[in-house]
Order: C-alpha cells, then structure tokens, then sequence
C-alpha cells in the first residue's frame, strides 16, 4: 500500500527546525527581559540578538564557514549561551569542551572533533598552553577574559578578544535555512573506563527536546514547573549536554535568566537571593554543596524549584531540601539522550501525601515525558513486566536520541543493538507508569543470588542524620558472591559520634521491616572525607572500586 503524501502548493514555506527559529517569541515577546552574568552584567534579549549576530560575524570573519567546528571552553556565562545560537545558526558545529577533563583527554576532543577556532577563558590558558602544540586541527585562538584584558602577551597566539572582536563586527546577520538534519553540537562523555566518545545532535533534534522538555516542564497543576514567570539560573556545566537543553528552554520562553560563572557556594546563594532565582538543575553534589554552605542559612529558598539529574536523588538530601523550601524533584537522561528522559513531577492529589511518601516520588526516576518509547527489557529484548518487581534494561527511542557516537561506528552499533539505544541501567517500572533505576548494569550488587540495589542503599543510608553523603559499591565476598561496601562521609556539625554499626544497625532495621533485603546490609563501613567524583560531578564508582573493592 502506498503513502498517501501530501502535495503541498508550490509557493508554502516548509518550515525547517533550526535553532535560529528559537527566538521567534522572545524577541516580539520579551526584548527587554533580562540575561545576568554575576550580577555583575546585563544585557536585553535585543542586545542578546545582537550579540549573536556579531559573534557569527566574527568568528566568519576569522575562517568559521558552514560545516566548521568552533570549540568553547568557557564557565556558564551568557558569552556561553550566544555561542549555542551563533555558531549552529551560520550551519557550522558547536563543541562543548569539558574543561574538567585531563589535558590529555582535552586535547584528543578537540582534535577528534576537528576544531578549527577554539574560544578560551582565561581561567583556562594554563591548559591551553600546555597542549596547544599537540592541537592537530585548531588554527586560531580567540581569548575571553573577564577583566577586559587584550589577546596580546599570551604564549597562545591569540587572533583577537571575544568582547573586541563582537565590537568591530556588524550586529546584523541574515542567518540562512539549511537541513534541519544538519549537525548543530558535539560533546564528549565523561565515562571512566576509555577514551571520551563524542556525542552529537542535529537542529532538528536540539529544537524537538526543546519543545517536548518545555512542555513537560509546564503541565504538573503545581510544583515542579518552569514557566515565563520564574528566573532561570543553570547549575549544571553548560559544556554537559546543552546544559541538559533548559537554556534554549528559558530563551524560547523568554524568561529572565542568570548565569554563575564559575559555581561558587556563596555567589550562587548571592545570586538567588539578589537576583531572585526560582529554578535550576544540577546534580545532588552540587545540591548538598549548597546546603551546607553557611550562606545558606541567610537566604530564603522557599521559592526555588530544582531539577536533580546524573545520579540518583538520595532521599536524606531531598528531605534536607524540602525542609528548606526547595521544590526538589528528579529528572532523567544522558549524554546520548540530550538528556530528557523521565521527570518525577507529582501527580495531582499528591500534596495530600505524607512527606515521607511525597519524598519517595520525588526522587524515584520519573515518569517518560511525551515522545518518548521507553521498555524495559532482558538479555534477550524482550518485555519485563511493569509491577513494580521485574527488573530490566532500560531501552528507548525518541527523535531527539543521538544517532551514534561521532567517528565510532563500532560503539554506535552497539548503542542501538536492536533499534533502541541502551541506556545501561537497570530499572523496574510499576503498573502507573513510574519508573525506578536500581542500578546502572556494571553497578549492581550481586548477593546471595539476589540483586542488590546499591541506589537503594545509599538512599537508606542518606536518611541517617549524621551522613552527609554515601556511597556504596561491590566488594567480592567468597561465599555469598559479592557483599555491599558503604563509604560515608560524615555531617561536620553531627550531633553524636557515628559508628560502623551504627549505619549497619539503620540499614537492617529497614531490612527487618521487609523493606530491603537481607543482603543489603553492607557488612564494611568506611568513613572517607570525601567520594571520588566524575568531571560532570556524578560518583566515580570506578574509581571507589579500585581504592576499596
């Protein structure tokens, strides 16, 4: 049978999803609406306009041509965010460069992604200085400096300043449309074991997560929402995953928006007190970061919503922020999935749940947003029942997922070994829909026979009021296979001493109550001054491994 295509008449615009078509509304909309650095800059979406066009300008004028890679390294800034506009609105790719990693591990990505103009704050020049010699592919250096400072007197060869080089160029720009399928961003994974492998996504793809990640974000009835009304601040790098997309989010929806710079515990907490900051993203290190930074008990947080995303929400943290004020939930993705995923937003009538249970749904994983097909499954593809009890992979499709890693065809296959992209972590999900991460596969506990949730038990743990935070990873046991190791960090300001069985005696009283199993309770207690964490500020369980398994 054939498609019944529509014959469209010759002289209709078909409408191509670039990034460009973004700032449609908010330019008519919200031109004067504000955009933040510091606090200590402020610009209009108009200047904001402007700016990107003189960028383009710029960095075409220095050899940036369609199908060019530019590289950024660079704190969150607005500079950051004219880069996601500018460079994929003039056709050419944008590459996030993961300051946090090695120089070695620098210097591969940027060869690898055939960086031709690399961007570098001068809080980075030490880097860039050591590796400028084994850059393959980078022929000009652009320098961005807080301070003013020209590119002049640097061991880098620097073509120009980031703010003199907007200066002398034109602030108008006739952006043209191209392939929506056109590659927009490339990053890199920060994964511990190989060489980082770059991910990329299409306008295409960057403007449906948009669109899907607003609207997921805008339909709980209360709570766990962001719309034009908040004031956008992002904590999580915007060099990881478009800082998981909300950027182009606030832009669409033309919100005022602050960016950090470098995150700095007091100046955060300063920026959302002064600024009056109502919703960010981050991971749970970051979370508990603030939380314990003295600042923090000056400011007022009852207004602030917060995304928790790249580990699991540990519910002693989330407790924590909730007693603060803070409208705390969890959202799922990864790197290859640009992220969204999952939001745990609360369904209707949740508000009338005992904190205990709202604590729970918050930071279970969450429910699919819109458009997209997650299953859960076996060794074998097939379905595992959704009751709350089987456990599988996590598989998914969505028109936003990374096609394959970039100049990698081996791992991309077998990212999408049977048309779905593995996620590689272990989930049951319940007879509503919700679901729940156990475990990635290369974490989970094997004891006695039985799967043993490491998330799980670090989330028991964290409730404990003398632990700041936890980890816990698989020491090979003889007799029962594997047994759980627990790595704690004790709370500063503790109110009575803490003791190995004193978090062994927490654990089984849930154990006894036949909320976990026997086998969880971990049998080594170590206290540790801090966890071994990744670039992007997850848990290096890895590395925890190799210190104590």
């Amino acid at each position: 049978m054939l498609d019944d295509l529509r014959h469209s008449t010759p002289s209709a615009y078909s409408y191509p999803l670039l990034i460009k078509n973004l700032l449609h509304a908010p330019l008519s909309q919200a031109a004067s609406q504000e955009i933040v650095y510091r606090g200590e800059q402020r610009f209009t979406y108009a200047m904001l306009r402007e700016r990107i066009c003189r960028l383009a300008n710029g960095l075409c004028h220095l050899g940036m041509r369609n199908g060019s890679t530019i590289a950024v390294m660079d704190w969150d800034s607005h500079r950051y965010l004219e880069c996601y506009f500018a460079v994929p609105m003039m056709g050419a790719v944008l590459q996030t460069v993961n300051v946090r990693l090695s120089q070695d591990e620098i210097a591969y990505t940027i060869n690898h992604a055939g960086a031709e103009i690399l961007l570098v704050h001068t809080d980075f020049l030490p880097v860039v200085e050591a590796i400028k010699d084994k850059l393959e592919t980078v022929c000009k250096f652009v320098l961005i400096s807080d301070e003013g400072s020209n590119a002049g007197g640097h061991a880098v060869p620097f073509s120009c300043e980031y703010e003199s080089m907007l200066a002398v160029s034109a602030p108008t720009c006739d952006f043209p449309d191209f392939d929506e399928n056109t590659r927009a961003t490339t990053f890199y994974t920060t994964g511990t074991t190989g060489l980082p492998k770059g991910v990329w996504f299409s306008h295409r793809q960057l403007v449906l997560h948009t669109i899907t990640l607003m609207a997921a974000l805008s339909s709980p009835q209360s709570g766990q929402r962001f719309h034009r009304g908040d004031v956008y601040m992002p904590l999580t790098p915007m060099f990881h995953v478009h800082a998981w997309g909300v950027p182009y989010v606030a832009t669409a929806l033309g919100v005022k928006q602050v960016y950090p710079g470098r995150y700095v515990p007091d100046r955060v907490l300063k920026l959302v007190r002064d600024e009056g900051v109502t919703f960010s993203h981050c991971v749970s290190t970051v979370l508990h970061m603030l939380l314990v930074c003295p600042e923090a008990k000056n400011v007022d947080l009852s207004k602030w919503k917060i995304v928790i995303g790249g580990a699991a929400l540990p519910h002693g943290l989330a407790r924590a922020a909730l007693d603060r004020g803070i409208d705390v939930f969890t959202g799922y993705g990864m790197s290859e999935t640009c992220p969204l995923l999952t939001l745990s937003q609360l369904r209707p009538g949740s508000e009338s749940l005992d904190i205990d249970e709202q604590v729970r749904l918050r930071c279970k994983t969450g429910f699919p947003v819109p458009l997209v097909d997650l299953r859960l499954v076996n060794e074998s593809m097939e379905n595992v029942a959704h009751d709350g009890k089987g456990y599988g992979e996590i598989v998914v499709r969505a028109p936003w997922l990374t096609e394959g890693y970039l100049k990698d065809p081996i791992a991309s296959a077998r990212l999408w070994e049977g048309g779905y992209l593995h996620t590689q972590d272990i989930a049951n999900v319940d007879a509503t829909g919700n679901v729940q991460i156990t475990d990635r596969i290369k974490d989970v506990i094997k004891s006695g026979g039985e799967w043993v949730s490491s998330l799980e038990i670090e989330s028991i743990i964290s409730r404990h009021p003398g632990v700041a935070e936890v980890a816990v990873i698989g020491m090979k046991d003889e007799r029962w296979g594997e047994r759980p190791v627990a790595l704690v960090v004790i709370k500063p300001d503790a109110q009575s001493p803490v003791t190995e069985d004193h978090i062994r005696q927490h654990v089984l009283m849930f154990s006894e109550k036949g909320q976990i199993s026997k086998y969880a309770v971990p049998q080594v207690v170590k206290f540790v001054n801090a966890l071994e964490k990744t670039s992007v500020g997850k848990m290096n369980k890895k590395r925890m491994r190799e210190q104590f398994g």
